[in-house]
C-alpha cells in the first residue's frame, strides 16, 4: 500500500476554510479540476466531472464536524490505483487565529504503476487542489 500527504497553509480562520471546503459536494466551489459535483446515495456519495470530462465517484466514509475533517474512498475513477482513502483535514495553528493548516492525504494500492508513481501523482493532485484552494480564499 502506498500513502501520501500534502498540508498547505491558508490564510483565513479554520472556520472560514471549513466554510468553503467543508462540504462534501463544494469540491466544484474551489478545485478547479473538479467542473461538477452530484450527488448520490443521499449525499453520502459524489460523482464528480473532471475539466477533461471524466467521472469519479466517491463515498463519503467519515465526517467530522467538530474536527473539521473528512474521509472518503473512491469508488470509481482514471486513476491507476485501488484501495484509495483519503482524508482531507482543517487544523487551526497555536496564536495565528487567521491562518489555517489544511491537509490532504491519501492511502492506496497502485496498479500498473509503482508506488513512488502512484504516490507522486497523488501528491501533485493534493498540491494543486490546496494551491486552488488559498487562491479562492484569498479571491472572498
Amino acid at each position: 500500500m502506498a500513502s501520501t500527504s500534502v498540508s498547505r497553509v491558508v490564510h483565513a480562520s479554520p472556520e472560514a476554510v471549513w466554510n468553503l471546503i467543508g462540504g462534501f459536494h463544494s469540491l466544484p466551489d474551489w478545485l478547479p479540476y473538479i467542473s461538477e459535483s452530484l450527488s448520490e446515495q443521499g449525499g453520502r456519495a459524489r460523482r464528480l466531472t473532471n475539466a477533461d470530462g471524466e467521472v469519479i465517484i466517491e463515498q463519503l466514509t467519515a465526517y467530522n464536524l467538530q474536527g473539521r475533517s473528512y474521509s472518503y474512498a473512491i469508488l470509481q475513477a482514471p486513476f491507476p490505483v485501488t484501495g484509495y482513502l483519503s482524508t482531507l483535514r482543517v487544523h487551526a495553528l497555536p496564536g495565528r487565529p487567521e491562518a489555517a493548516e489544511v491537509q490532504w492525504s491519501g492511502r492506496f494500492v497502485p496498479e500498473g504503476v509503482s508506488d513512488e508513481e502512484a504516490e507522486a501523482l497523488f501528491a501533485g493532485i493534493y498540491r494543486d487542489g490546496l494551491d486552488a484552494l488559498a487562491a479562492a480564499i484569498e479571491t472572498r
